[in-house]
């Protein structure tokens, strides 16, 4: 049995495995269809043609498998997978073990972006039973839904090392024939030890950890795993772990003038730039891949996803809020380009994700990972030919370009990286010189040099967009299009970008047009782009998650403060009284991930780690508190507090798995008085400029994070923007502030609170 890290299992696991990962070729010949022909969801349609009697999750494949007494095959991935697209390949579309397959099994496909329930029910099971986990995951049940045994990645055939996946049907159908009890009765003690695993909760009487110990321990724990040299918090693979992120940036607001805050910032700033720099951006196309398979930021894996770029837009907008430093304004802007471009649908919502997989010419009938964006030496020497004015007689720039981000003739992939040989002789582009160090190596001024690299890029992407592009994966998820609109209403405000703010409107317009139940109010988790761009719903609407309203909801406070539109403050209110109806738990508190009353889920979770994104809990405990802070309901303040005391344990023992509620501690704890402003500073227009002739931007207010802020203690009903903060700016630099207010309003700012200013940064 193997563990492997998350999202990235590249060995088969057998009896509770582990995680793999996305790639399809061009349609073999045609077959009948089966039954995911009928589903919306673009990674059952893949699969709709494959020789396996498939069903989608629901009753009908839960009956017949009683029916029949068959044990079922849950098959769970995502649409720009790689490790899915291999095993379908390899497995799935293999007549002898989709027979196999039919024969034995109740089989069922599942879309993990559609169900995260479902997911992370069976997930729970395998990381639980072999301690690591990824997709494809592959778990066989009993007729009433019990796992019995789990995995991932299973390659068809065995090997010196590994059982392969026709080995492991017949021996699962062997096995369900001749101990069907002994399987039943296994089942059944492996769902009660999950139960008890899965319980999150606490005592009325306890109160929520304190925020020092909590704080403290998290920056302990990161800065033990930070890669001095490049950055990130592990050796490899590499995540780019937004959480962990801003949560330094919180640890050094709180800590300015201590060594455990400088370093909390050279931490976040340096990763930051170090992912910026290497191959997990991409240079030519904008935005950002998934992971890196290596320390270096390098070899990435290829697929983009739409909640990445949400948050590192986030991110990024918040390190040059700090630092001043307009590189990390110029990587903001270029993810946003990439997310409204690449992503972005006409209708105003946002795909999911694209591939990293594509056919490397269109004639091409197999995908390679990756093939949409590396570069052979000889195709960039052939784009840039021209001479370089100004640098050695000879000079092109295409010798520039190389230089500077690293391009061999030979390639520059390891072989160590590059297992199956898909990216052998071609270049993963990754800046390999400082622009100081390129430009004095060929003799160029700064000027000079930032033009022809700027020229180098045009070029390639110009020749890249002939090249076939990666599948799109069209649907549309509530939760992720939350958090790219908080990317956008963030960066909008930071930035000083009025266009950002727009199109984060629009996006938040879009959910409530086309995620909204009409009459009820609740979410819906997807939709989808249908013939002509024409959003269409599944025939039996999927009810959004936990997940769906508390991003949604930050993403609705982030554009009200980013556009002072009153609209999107009221429906993040509502949403928050529709989520407490729907997820509270009473008895343990905090909230639950999913709906009760799906006789098909046996468990209820309570997310306890912030992965790839936050945990809802962890995220929905600053939205209370925000929710608090405009509305007066302190109800939410108990409410925040609840959550904090039910995941006390894991905070005070490990809160490195939950650095995004170890933030909202600080937030809980912290008054206004104690601490003013880590984030509220920012640039803004509008503002006159002077050191004491200073009066708020009327355009634009901004959260920028919640990190430091307290609920009011009464209701504020001075005008209709409630509690929000006029925020100020200083010949261009970002201010701290903080507030005096002799009209007794308490915490709250009103108009007559007197400003100190002083600048984040010199």
């Amino acid at each position: 049995m193997f563990a492997v890290p998350l999202r990235r299992a590249r060995r088969p696991v057998f009896l509770a495995g582990s995680m793999a990962m996305a790639t399809a070729g061009r349609s073999s010949p045609a077959r009948p269809a089966n039954r995911l022909i009928y589903e919306k969801s673009p990674y059952l349609q893949q699969h709709a043609c494959n020789p396996v009697d498939w069903y989608p999750w629901g009753q009908e494949a839960f009956d017949k498998a009683k029916q029949e007494n068959k044990p079922i095959f849950l098959s769970v991935g995502y649409s720009t997978c790689h490790w899915c697209h291999v095993m379908e390949e390899e497995s799935f579309k293999n007549q002898e073990i989709g027979e196999i397959m039919s024969k034995n099994f109740v089989c069922i496909k599942v879309d993990r972006e559609e169900r995260p329930d479902v997911d992370k029910v069976y997930m729970t099971f395998v990381q639980a039973t072999s301690g690591g986990g990824g997709w494809p995951m592959s778990v066989w049940l009993t007729p009433d839904l019990k796992p019995f045994v789990g995995g991932t990645y299973f390659p068809p055939e065995d090997s010196a090392h590994h059982v392969g996946f026709r080995t492991v049907l017949l021996r699962i159908a062997e096995q369900w024939r001749q101990n069907q009890e002994a399987l039943l009765q296994s089942s059944q003690r492996i769902l009660e030890a999950l139960h008890s695993l899965s319980r999150v909760g606490t005592q009325e009487q306890q109160a929520a950890p304190p925020a020092q110990e909590v704080l403290t321990t998290c920056f302990q724990q990161l800065s033990g795993s930070y890669d001095e040299e490049y950055g990130g918090f592990s050796q490899c693979p590499k995540f780019p772990t937004p959480v962990n992120l801003n949560f330094l940036f919180t640890y050094w607001a709180l800590h300015r003038t201590t060594p455990e805050g400088a370093r909390a910032l050279q931490m976040s700033l340096h990763t930051l730039k170090m992912m910026a720099h290497g191959g997990i951006h991409d240079h030519i196309g904008q935005g950002f891949h998934r992971y890196s398979t290596d320390r270096h930021w390098h070899v990435p894996h290829f697929e983009k996803m739409l909640y990445d770029q949400g948050q590192l837009a986030v991110v990024y907008s918040r390190a040059f809020q700090i630092s001043g430093d307009e590189f990390f304004a110029d990587v903001a802007a270029d993810i946003l380009l990439y997310a409204s471009r690449d992503l972005g649908s006409q209708t105003g919502g946002f795909y999911s994700a694209e591939d990293a997989d594509s056919y490397p010419t269109a004639a091409s009938s197999k995908k390679r990972e990756g093939a949409f964006c590396v570069w052979a030496a000889e195709e960039v020497r052939a784009l840039l030919p021209d001479p370089v004015e100004g640098a050695a007689e000879g000079t092109t720039l295409g010798d520039v370009f190389m230089h500077h981000y690293g391009v061999k003739e030979d390639g520059n992939v390891s072989p160590r990286k590059d297992p199956h040989k898909e990216l052998q002789g071609k270049n993963v582009l990754i800046v390999r010189s400082s622009p100081e160090l390129t430009a004095a190596r060929f003799g160029l001024q700064p000027g000079q040099l930032s033009a022809a690299l700027q020229e180098g890029r045009h070029r390639l992407q110009a020749a890249r967009a002939q090249r076939p592009r990666p599948h799109l994966d069209t649907k549309m998820l509530a939760s992720w299009n939350g958090l790219m609109i908080s990317g956008f209403a963030q960066a909008g405000a930071v930035l000083a970008k009025q266009e950002y703010v727009s199109r984060a409107a629009q996006a938040a317009g879009f959910v409530r047009r086309h995620l909204l139940e009409p009459g009820s109010g609740r979410l819906l988790r997807s939709c989808y782009r249908g013939e002509a761009d024409v959003v269409e719903q599944s025939a039996a609407p999927i009810h959004g998650f936990l997940e769906d309203y508390v991003f949604i909801i930050q993403g609705l406070f982030d554009l009200y403060e980013a556009s002072l539109d009153q609209s999107w403050l009221e429906w993040a209110l509502q949403l928050q009284h529709i989520q407490d109806k729907l997820f509270w738990d009473p008895k343990g508190f905090a909230y639950f991930s999913s709906e009760a009353g799906d006789p098909s889920l046996l468990l209820r979770l309570k997310d306890d780690q912030d992965g790839a994104e936050p945990a809802a809990n962890s995220v929905t405990v600053t939205n209370l508190l925000r929710a608090a802070s405009y509305s007066g309901h302190m109800e939410w303040v108990e409410k925040a507090g609840q959550i904090l005391a039910a995941f006390s344990e894991r905070l005070q023992k490990i809160p490195l798995a939950l650095p995004e509620m170890a933030r909202a501690t600080a937030m809980f704890h912290h008054t206004l008085k104690q601490v003013w402003m880590g984030w509220f500073a920012l640039l803004l227009s509008g503002c006159r400029s002077g050191d004491t002739e200073l009066q708020p931007s009327a355009s634009v207010v901004i959260w920028t994070g919640g990190d430091l802020w307290e609920p009011p203690r009464r209701r504020h009903q001075r005008d209709a923007s409630l509690c929000a903060l006029h925020l100020y700016s200083q010949q261009g630099r970002a201010l701290s502030l903080s507030l005096s207010c002799p009209c007794g309003c308490s915490h709250t700012p009103c108009s007559c609170c007197n400003p100190t200013l002083s600048p984040l940064w010199p």
